[in-house]
């Protein structure tokens, strides 16, 4: 399979630079994935589409305010840092822009000498491996003087943090949002649990790897990257439920899925588990536990809209992206929704 099997063309204009005021009223494609039809709703029409007695699991990662501005001690020349993950309790694996001269024993400071940092060693793709100072709370100081990762296609400054949130977000450690979740509001899932449906939950931290591109051209030669994640005993028993009950297993977001998948691919019942997938999920490949999936558009030649691919076919999800950019859908994080069932 070619990388180029998975392109489309998409005008900038549809790139969504802004959350909408309602998050509920984004649109919504419902697509079936047997027979490619589609229609056309509004995302809080999702409760007509969800039934009593099915699983809707949700990825419960919270975003870090990861991207810091800062200057080098010794020269005040202008420095930015990107956290990706944390290695202990006070050190981080980072991107450091512009970062060829960052050597081990540089030093940099963020805010008013609030938060300082020093590189302790070159590691994967050239980032570094930092130990930051502070005084009290990291996560407290980090809020104060950190911004939100947005992704590059978004080039308008975000006025609210929590907008780039889930309304459900809990556990901290995410370098980007699971995107799909950002639709949801706290009186829809109120709906949705009243209709009878039983809401779940697992913790992966998005990586930057999800977003980066497939330069192969035969996509089998792509390396993901580990993101880390916990599958509670809860959400487990509640999948394994729901299953042996004919019931259906709905994702949200390919963060959830990538979940589900990883643990569902070493046994057919489900169990409590904690680790790192680099899961890699492409036409092909069988899908052990979901059974549709709530998600947004996303990038030509992705992995992501591989995965998506993988369990509604190539040609309908490439016809459902022509149609969306057709129906001037909006793209992309702060954008409109698809159902595929």
């Amino acid at each position: 399979m070619k990388r180029t099997d998975f392109y489309y063309d998409l005008p900038e204009e549809l790139i969504a630079q802004e959350p909408l005021k309602d998050r509920s009223s984004s649109r919504l494609m419902i697509l079936d994935k047997n027979t490619g039809e589609i229609e056309h709703k509004h995302f809080y029409d999702i409760v007509d589409e969800l039934n009593e007695g099915d699983a809707l699991i949700l990825n419960d990662t919270k975003v870090l305010p990861a991207r810091l501005y800062g200057q080098k001690e010794d020269t005040g020349g202008a420095i930015e840092f990107l956290l990706l993950h944390k290695h202990t309790l006070d050190t981080w694996e980072v991107i450091l822009k512009p970062g060829r001269k960052a050597k081990p024993g540089a030093r940099f400071v963020f805010g008013n000498g609030e938060l300082k940092a020093e590189v302790l060693d070159v590691i994967n793709d050239g980032n570094r491996l930092v130990k930051f100072e502070y005084e009290g709370v990291f996560e407290e100081v980090l809020d104060k003087l950190g911004e939100m990762p947005l992704p590059h296609y978004i080039t308008h400054k975000l006025e609210d943090k929590n907008r780039y949130q889930t309304v459900y977000a809990k556990n901290p450690g995410s370098a980007a949002a699971p995107t799909a979740g950002l639709h949801f509001t706290p009186e829809l899932l109120e709906k949705i649990k009243a209709k009878g449906v039983n809401i779940g939950y697992v913790t992966l931290h998005v990586g930057l790897g999800t977003f980066r591109p497939v330069k192969a051209d035969d996509i089998l030669e792509h390396k993901m990257h580990s993101e880390f994640y916990i599958l509670p005993q809860e959400t487990a028993d509640l999948v394994n439920k729901t299953k042996s009950n004919g019931k259906r297993v709905i994702s949200v977001g390919t963060t959830a899925t990538r979940v589900l998948e990883t643990v569902g691919m070493e046994n057919e019942k489900l169990e409590q588990k904690t680790g790192w997938t680099n899961i890699f999920i492409y036409p092909g490949k069988e899908f052990h536990v979901i059974d549709a999936l709530i998600t947004n558009f996303h990038l030509p030649e992705s992995t992501l809209i591989m995965l998506v691919s993988a369990l509604a076919g190539r040609e309908n999800v490439l016809n459902a992206y022509k149609t969306a950019v057709q129906e001037k859908y909006r793209f992309f994080s702060f954008g409109d929704a698809m159902l595929i069932k």
